[in-house]
């Protein structure tokens, strides 16, 4: 096979792999330069020209003679009379270049030439696929779900190159079938090997974050700014914004005329419960805020600690609260203080750990779970309350509400 003819059938790679003549041929050259090295033991005295407007490719050893008997090295080296089987004027000294075909370096090397250019070119491939994802981290990227496995979705984009969503990176409510276009952030790309590996996320706040940029037009032009946002994927969500612009009401242009623009956003996540909160840097109104919708009555915060003491009637505790705990966890983790919920008149109230001689410390754990950690405050709830929202048999939390009624009968 000629040179320019192996040439001609790489190229195909080229349009396979929509990879440019010029560094095809790059490739081609140290593929080439391998490929004499393993033959000849170096390359150094070879010259490989490459033309990437025709496609062809010419190699050249270079060698000195010498007087006949006196070759110490067949690279090299050539003698007098096989110098002049080339050409009948060479001299002792002078140098030789003689070109090389493929079919000097045999058969097997020449497949070895193809199959190191396959992986060669991918190597490549791998390189700019994962240069592109990683300037794509933090941005939503779709996919369609390609494989079902139990602890992850196997996505492809519509350039067949494969996205991981793992289990823990969905939301507890997504269902995907084969076929389905799925939503979410490039959260992270890795070079395993050669391979980039390319997660997504949907479960991320960022995704939360990035899907306002998306459906809100203010926020997008950057009228609005999501100062920051925490979630419970698929359960609550709290979203702090703010406008430098005091004609703009940030809460009711991220929500909408009855919520209709928020409304795609929850969709999108599985009914998730989106809290949108105005930022302010008034902490002790950004903490009432962010217990919304519970009505506070007092706040006593203790910056050095990053705790707060909130004081509220007894029917707004259940609120604050909220379902398994998530409102108060939600509203800590937003203005970065640990919250304390204290009920008005609640003085003479006892600590949960308290009856720790009498109630088992994983039995006390469940009623903290959803920030139950007074007697009065467990007193206060109807029964019906406690065993929906408490792992626990009624049994059970009935043997704790006699208990705790005794301390306070004596």
């Amino acid at each position: 096979m000629e040179n320019l003819a192996l040439i001609d059938s790489f190229s195909e790679f080229k349009d396979d792999k929509l990879i440019d003549r010029v560094t095809l041929m790059a490739i081609l050259e140290d593929v080439f330069r391998n490929a004499l090295k393993k033959k000849y033991g170096s390359d150094d005295n070879f010259d490989i020209i490459i033309n990437p407007d025709k496609g062809d490719l010419e190699i050249w050893r270079n060698r000195i003679v010498v007087a006949d008997g006196e070759v110490e090295d067949e690279n090299e080296e050539i003698s007098l009379s096989d110098a002049r089987k080339i050409e009948d004027d060479f001299e002792v000294g002078e140098d030789v270049s003689e070109e090389v075909k493929l079919i000097d370096l045999g058969r097997r090397s020449i497949l070895a030439l193809r199959q190191n250019l396959i992986s060669k070119i991918h190597e490549h491939d791998n390189t700019n696929i994962y240069k592109h994802f990683k300037e794509l981290e933090g941005d939503i990227y779709t996919a369609e779900v390609h494989h079902i496995r139990h602890r992850a979705v196997i996505l492809l984009d519509d350039d067949g190159n494969e996205i991981i969503l793992p289990k823990d990176k969905q939301i507890p409510s997504d269902f995907f079938r084969k076929g389905d276009n799925v939503r979410g952030i490039i959260e992270s790309v890795e070079l395993k090997g050669n391979k980039p590996s390319i997660v997504m996320s949907r479960a991320s706040p960022i995704f939360l974050e990035k899907l306002f940029e998306q459906e809100i037009p203010e926020v997008f032009d950057g009228l609005i700014t999501v100062k920051k946002v925490v979630r419970i994927p698929g359960e609550k969500a709290k979203v702090a914004v703010d406008s430098y612009d005091d004609r703009i009401d940030p809460v009711g242009a991220c929500v909408g005329m009855k919520g209709s623009r928020i409304h795609g956003i929850v969709r999108e996540l599985g009914n998730e419960n989106i809290d949108v909160i105005n930022y302010t840097n008034n902490l002790n109104l950004f903490i009432t805020r962010a217990l919304s919708p519970a009505r506070v009555t007092s706040i006593k915060i203790n910056e050095e600690t990053k705790r707060a003491e909130v004081i509220l009637k007894p029917e707004e505790v259940s609120k604050a609260i909220g379902r398994g705990g998530h409102n108060i966890r939600l509203a800590g983790q937003l203005t970065g203080y640990e919250i304390d919920v204290l009920r008005e008149g609640a003085e003479e109230d006892v600590e949960l750990t308290e009856f720790s001689d009498e109630i088992e410390e994983w039995i006390i754990d469940e009623f903290k779970k959803i920030g139950l950690d007074t007697a009065k405050s467990i007193l206060e709830q109807d029964m019906n309350f406690l065993v929906s929202r408490i792992d626990l048999e009624e049994e059970t939390i009935q043997e704790v509400i006699n208990i705790l009624k005794e301390e306070f009968e004596e």
